[in-house]
């Protein structure tokens, strides 16, 4: 069947799509499912707390309440994203680069250089990049990095918050344990030691001096005669407004754009932020010279904030930084007043030093291990547990995540069959949420705090939060929740935030509000970089997922040669997301490599493109078509960056929503995604490939 023929066929079902889209199913017919079978009380422990006596039907009823109270007009464009604003462009500054230090470094790229590959990221992806690319053969010397931040790590070079550590576990999380020999101190690594791991990384492959950072790259445009990218490039080498920008233009034979997910910090459009005379930051710019405390101290794990003992804190946001801030904050402040919009899902964190002895017997025992361990929690929040739990925490006891990331137990949903896959999502997901509030009541003590501090939405509306601590903190009689009933702060005065009319005087406003979404814009791998990219013929990036993406394996796109970048669209997702830059970046040096031979064997080595045949990214953009029903339990989630803030939740004519269909990612999960495109590689052939030399 052709694309074109299937399109219309699916469009004429209205084929629900997944997350970052619109849903082409009317919200009712979604949201309003009650599972047809299953318990009907869902509590998993027999606590005989308030939600125990709820049926299915009751809890669907008031997950869709308490959507609907968050809906917002104005969706996703509420925030501001603070690298497109000069008021609020103050929030984003770097606080931790040493530009005396670098500016003496001989610089890594200069004006007029012609490369091999440009990583655009110097953070676990773009490292994972230049790994792997050196390790199929390629010299570290052909290889250099750009980043905005002044150093490596990405997201861990930035957030340096009191309790940051990985949510998922370190022993899979941090890539490359096997071949550097490293042991995480913990089962969840702090921020600053994950901030080490990189640098570790950066000098066992020789790439501590082939990066330039605190530099933006401004635009890519392809050069079909040089089989080059022409690419401008504006470092900054000092840090007052006075500062030199130095514009960098240059020539790269490959881009491999490594760029994220939690690039730009975003604050909400509140009015009167601009007229605040406390002081205040966003959590990934945190200010240790007002909190006291410093980042590096004893891994950031109990850093004393020490000037906040006479401050009124107030923290807006209750998301996966909040709830691993929160404590530390508490323990501080003279006051501290946590503003909710949306509560979190809070579960059992289980953090623990690594038994080195353990480590050497039961984990790291073996050739493969690290490899082995990903996989099997790949299939345990995949929903198709695949031999022993390893991992054996919070997220491999998730049983109905592959709502959100896909997986292999349901196979290619049918049209007729997507009411029943949404019932049975929920029908395995109660026990598990019910079990989530359950908790909430066993560790607050004051019953309407905590009701107010349960989640309200399935599993995979928001990523789950694992913390020990961030719930009884709203214990201490310093701390209190101001509920916002789903509306947000109303305004900002000069001296605090006002919810209902009340004002809540502040010294210090933390904004822990997160990033721009995943698939803001139009997700383009361009846009996600704040990068202008143009390809064959001047054709814009940009311009071609606004019409129609389409990629091979999610990782390149005709008319945009030698140009590679890392997901999510037509890709795959998961939580441990360092093991999905992984596979990328393996994915993407083997093309590269294979495409290398070829073009040598032509006598021609140095002045070659690669990009995938138009037919072969159509018929790969079918396949992920054709899973998009398997994400329709997305449709009716609460608000939030899963679903654009609540857009994906408003109707949208069949031509949007089929286009939004194509930005889908591999329904079957990142276990068969993995499996299918190792399948490719040992095929051989570069099928689907064109290499003109």
């Amino acid at each position: 069947m052709r694309l074109t023929e299937m399109t219309y066929k699916i469009s004429s079902f209205n084929l629900p799509i997944p997350p970052g889209s619109s849903p082409p199913m009317a919200e009712a017919v979604v949201a309003g499912l009650a599972p047809r079978n299953g318990p009907a009380n869902g509590s998993a422990n027999g606590s005989g707390t308030a939600t125990d006596h709820l049926r299915i039907e009751d809890i669907q009823v008031k997950y869709a309440a308490e959507r609907d109270k968050r809906m917002r007009a104005d969706g996703s464009a509420q925030f501001v994203d603070l690298s497109k604003s000069p008021e609020f462009a103050y929030l984003a500054k770097d606080p931790w680069v040493n530009h005396a230090f670098l500016n003496k470094q001989k610089p890594a790229i200069e004006n007029g250089d012609s490369i091999k590959f440009l990583v655009l990221g110097a953070g676990m992806g773009g490292l994972l990049f230049a790994v792997r690319l050196i390790q199929a053969g390629f010299k570290a010397s052909e290889i250099r990095l750009v980043d905005i931040a002044g150093g490596f790590g990405g997201t861990w070079y930035w957030n340096r918050y009191p309790g940051l550590m990985c949510d998922t576990e370190a022993y899979i999380y941090l890539p490359l344990l096997e071949e550097t020999g490293f042991i995480p101190k913990h089962k969840y690594s702090y921020g600053s030691e994950i901030r080490e791991y990189a640098n570790i990384i950066a000098e066992k492959w020789d790439l501590t001096d082939k990066a330039i950072f605190r530099t933006e790259m401004k635009t890519a445009d392809w050069d079909e005669s040089g089989k080059r990218w022409a690419v401008t490039m504006v470092e900054t080498r000092g840090s007052s407004e006075e500062s030199k920008q130095n514009p960098i233009a240059i020539h790269a034979q490959f881009i491999l754009a490594a760029t994220g997910v939690l690039n730009f910090p975003q604050v909400p459009k509140l009015p009167g932020l601009d007229k605040f005379k406390g002081h205040h930051f966003h959590t990934s710019r945190w200010d240790y010279g007002y909190t006291g405390g410093e980042p590096d101290g004893q891994n950031n794990q109990n850093p004393a904030l020490e000037k906040l003992k006479d401050k009124r804190v107030a923290l807006l946001g209750t998301g996966a930084t909040a709830v691993q801030a929160v404590p530390h904050l508490a323990k501080w402040s003279k006051e501290l007043i946590v503003f909710q919009r949306t509560p979190s899902a809070v579960d059992e964190r289980g953090q623990r030093a690594t038994d080195v002895t353990k480590w050497k017997e039961e984990v790291a025992f073996k050739k493969g291990w690290q490899s082995e361990r990903m996989v099997r929690f790949e299939s345990y929040i995949g929903g198709a547990p695949s031999g022993e739990d390893l991992v054996m925490d919070g997220w491999t006891d998730l049983k109905a995540y592959h709502a959100l990331i896909g997986g292999p137990s349901r196979g290619i949903v049918p049209l007729e069959k997507i009411a029943d896959d949404i019932s049975n999502s929920h029908t395995i997901d109660v026990e598990r949420m019910n079990r989530v509030r359950a908790r909430v009541d066993e560790l607050v003590k004051d019953k309407i705090t905590a009701d107010k501090l349960k989640a309200w939405y399935p599993t995979w509306c928001k990523r789950p939060t694992f913390h020990d601590d961030y719930l009884p903190a709203f214990n201490r009689p310093n701390v209190k929740l101001v509920d916002t009933h789903g509306k947000g702060v109303e305004r900002i005065t000069d001296r605090g935030l006002v919810v209902n009319g009340q004002e809540y005087p502040t010294d210090l406003l933390i904004l822990s509000t997160g990033y721009r979404g995943l698939s803001s814009g139009n997700g383009s791998p361009g846009h996600k970089a704040n990068v202008v990219v143009k390809g064959r013929d001047g054709k814009a990036m940009n311009d071609k997922w606004d019409r129609s993406i389409a990629t091979l394996h999610g990782v390149i796109s005709h008319d945009f040669p030698n140009f590679f970048f890392s997901g999510f669209s037509q890709a795959s997702l998961t939580a441990n997301y360092t093991h999905l830059l992984d596979q990328f970046a393996r994915h993407v040096a083997y093309i590269i490599a294979e495409c290398a031979r070829i073009a040598q064997n032509s006598n021609n080595s140095d002045k070659f493109s690669i990009e995938p045949s138009i037919e072969a990214e159509e018929d790969w953009t079918r396949q992920i078509v054709s899973g998009a029903g398997n994400f329709s339990a997305i449709v009716g989630c609460t608000p939030g960056y899963i679903n654009r803030e609540g857009e994906a939740n408003k109707p949208k004519p069949v031509e949007e929503q089929m286009k939004a269909a194509r930005g889908s990612i591999w329904p079957l999960g990142m276990g068969s995604f993995v499996e299918t495109i190792e399948a490719w590689r040992e095929k051989g052939g570069l099928e689907g490939i064109e290499v003109n030399v």
